[in-house]
């Protein structure tokens, strides 16, 4: 069975090469353009991970995983950010609100591969 991965990026570039490199990989992926987007896939369906940006309009990528974690169903669901920040402070608020995992862009498409076998179960 394929696993079920959710991308939510405000980058055109950025969502297509994530969802080659994962189709690629034999996941099914879902997109969404910004946070507010991406809840639209979450009702209901079997999602295995979500892999967010973190700066997006309407919704970042903080303010989706504290609504994520909200939602029984996918509470436990790993997220990895998927971002050019590399501060530590926003490390830490993206553990604080429940990220599982951070990757900064660019990434090698090998790399985020190995990254996503790490978490999903």
């Amino acid at each position: 069975m394929k696993k079920n991965i959710l991308i939510i990026d405000d980058s055109e570039s950025i969502r297509e090469v994530v969802s080659f490199t994962l189709e690629n990989a034999g996941y099914q992926v879902f997109i969404g353009v910004d946070g507010l987007d991406a809840l639209k896939f979450l009702d209901g369906r079997e999602i295995h991970l979500i892999i967010t940006d973190l700066h997006m309009p309407n919704m970042n990528g903080i303010e989706l995983i504290e609504k994520v974690r909200v939602i029984e169903q996918y509470k436990r669901i790993p997220i990895l950010f998927l971002t050019t920040e590399s501060q530590t402070s926003k490390k830490m608020e993206a553990k604080a609100a429940g990220a599982t995992g951070w990757i900064i862009k660019p990434f090698v498409p090998a790399k985020l591969i190995a990254a996503l076998k790490k978490v999903l179960r």
